[in-house]
């Protein structure tokens, strides 16, 4: 093991802060408010086209991550077959891949922690390299393309999506429910988050840039959230409504989405959320706020975003107040850190703050804050996949304490050491 180093101790600790309260989430008793992001890592191990696994790195990088009453969403997982966009993406349909995740909940379970699975399907995201074969075309709200390419480099314009049949959304739903169903009585997930952010196949039915439909699911506000909701009651059904979280992004501008007001459509979206019956009432929603961008630094961003929408201030704060009057709790997501997370709870605009760039590189980020120790920088070249895959996954350092000279039972910031591997 290299030599330890000793940096002074410069941040403030936040163990007597908001961030360190206990809440209580659906049927899970919370110890702390700092949630691990659903960061997609394409570290799974391919068995067939379109079928890959969570092995044993996947065990480590989440336990890792792990903390006493703390709460893990993971990466986005398949629902099904054709459902990614992406090489190294694990998902809930096969009996290997839930075997896998079995491993991994059990390993955060023996920690204390609690873990819900993001469920995804990706609509027009997904290139022709993704897909089964034998002509099978990505589905969507709409047979638009995106602009450019998909990640294996193939063109979008001569690879359309094709629109979705009203018996296909039907079907579709009732997989989700069958997915969530599976992540939680087979896999060990303590609750299941619907993805209908980022572009994906819920959010192109909301997005009104994209969705072209004329049939119930398109068209009118009423319409475009149609598909996103049946889904949420088809999934409270399969596991209960203490077990169902939703995450939305009403100011994604990522993969063509632009809706033409966010502000409006999502505020009707969480209205019907708040109102639906306490047994198909998501537990919480998962928002990621305005300034986030995944080309846009925060300063464009919302410069972009005040010009788009005509309002001076776009912000999640309205959708919170609505939520809240459906005793919603909302989670928030998007650039947050250790200076910018305690003001947003403190204010109570939001139950708990959603952190993923930090947790990557920080696999003790939990006790890091509490304590006010230095966190690890990140290295966003292995984000998504390296080699080898354990390479920015479970190779970054935790932060040691010489448990020998701690006085008292605090830590002292002379004696505090990092250690350039993990422990």
């Amino acid at each position: 093991m290299p030599a330890a180093i000793t940096p002074p101790l410069t941040f403030a600790p936040l163990r007597d802060t908001k961030v360190f309260t206990a809440w209580q989430l659906g049927r899970l008793p919370l110890a702390h408010r700092i949630v691990q992001a659903p960061c997609t890592r394409m570290r799974a191990e391919k068995v067939e086209r379109g079928v890959f696994v969570p092995v044993d790195r996947h065990v480590t990088y989440y336990q890792q991550r792990a903390s006493a009453g703390g709460l893990q969403i993971t990466e986005a997982l398949d629902i099904c077959l054709d459902a990614s966009a992406y090489p190294g993406v694990p998902g809930v349909f096969t009996d290997a891949q839930l075997a896998g995740w079995k491993k991994v909940t059990d390993a955060v379970h023996a920690k204390g922690g609690f873990m819900v699975a993001q469920l995804w399907h990706t609509g027009r995201a997904t290139g022709p390299g993704m897909l089964s074969g034998n002509g099978v075309r990505a589905m969507s709200s709409t047979e638009k393309p995106m602009k450019g390419t998909y990640l294996d480099g193939m063109d979008c314009a001569t690879n359309p999506p094709r629109a979705m049949t009203v018996d296909e959304i039907h079907c579709l739903t009732k997989e989700w429910a069958a997915a969530a169903k599976r992540a939680v009585e087979v896999a060990g997930f303590d609750a299941v988050e619907i993805h209908g952010a980022n572009g994906y196949l819920l959010e192109q039915f909301l997005h009104d840039n994209i969705n072209d439909r004329t049939d119930a699911y398109g068209g009118s506000v009423e319409n475009r959230c149609r598909f996103a909701l049946e889904v949420v009651e088809a999934v409270a059904d399969a596991i209960g409504a203490e077990r169902t979280g939703v995450r939305l992004s009403p100011y994604n501008y990522f993969q063509d989405t632009k809706d033409s007001n966010p502000n409006e459509h999502w505020a009707y979206l969480c209205e019907r959320l708040a109102t639906l019956p306490e047994a198909h009432r998501p537990v919480y929603v998962h928002m990621v706020e305005p300034r986030f961008d995944e080309i846009l630094d925060e300063q464009k961003k919302m410069a972009a975003l005040a010009e788009y929408t005509a309002q001076p201030v776009n912000s999640l704060t309205p959708f919170r107040n609505i939520l809240a009057k459906g005793g919603i709790q909302f989670l928030a997501a998007g650039g947050f850190n250790r200076d910018n997370m305690l003001p947003k709870l403190d204010t109570g605009l939001a139950d708990a703050v959603v952190m993923g760039r930090f947790f990557i590189a920080n696999p003790d980020l939990v006790a890091r804050l509490r304590n006010g120790w230095p966190l690890n920088a990140y290295d966003r070249a292995t984000f998504y996949g390296a080699s080898p895959p354990e390479k920015g996954y479970t190779d970054y350092p935790a932060y040691a304490v010489d448990a020998v000279k701690v006085v008292g039972g605090t830590e002292s910031s002379a004696v505090e050491t990092v250690v350039a591997a993990a422990v």
